[in-house]
């Protein structure tokens, strides 16, 4: 494959919506070839940004919207997941493992940890009220020696 080739999506934030991101995101990939292994990392790091979006960017306000933006150059791709919702006030708390601004649900807290050790490069952007920005890129390796 040669050149590059991107999608967008923007979807309801519910949280049924959730599962259409992930497989959107990976019928998207799927031309890549990864194997089973990427496939999974890239749905669960895609759910979790997601679901990020739903919960706490909007308060589960489903009147609201989520983006994917999603590009494939060579054997990479690149994630992208936004709202316009709440933002996050402290972004380096957030990303520690277990913390998790509402506990009342039962969070985890470990959503930017696993983007994080599922994708090659991952960063949050976000300003309170001002909206979350979620960029990730994972090497496709089923691709690798295509390319070298």
């Amino acid at each position: 494959m040669t050149g590059s080739n991107q999608m967008k999506l923007t979807f309801s934030a519910r949280s049924e919506n959730e599962a259409f991101a992930r497989v959107a995101v990976s019928a998207f990939v799927s031309q890549l070839d990864p194997t089973l292994e990427e496939l999974n990392d890239l749905k669960t790091a895609v759910s979790e940004a997601v679901t990020n979006a739903i919960i706490h960017g909007y308060d589960n306000d489903s009147s609201r919207e989520v983006t994917i933006e999603a590009s494939i150059e060579r054997d990479t791709v690149s994630i992208i997941v936004s709202d316009e919702g709440n933002g996050i006030e402290d972004v380096e708390l957030a990303r520690q493992p277990l913390y998790t601004s509402k506990p009342e649900l039962e969070r985890s807290g470990m959503g930017f940890t696993i983007m994080e050790n599922f994708m090659d490069h991952f960063e949050v952007a976000s300003r309170v009220d001002g909206g979350t920005r979620v960029a990730m890129v994972k090497r496709i390796e089923s691709k690798k020696a295509l390319y070298n």
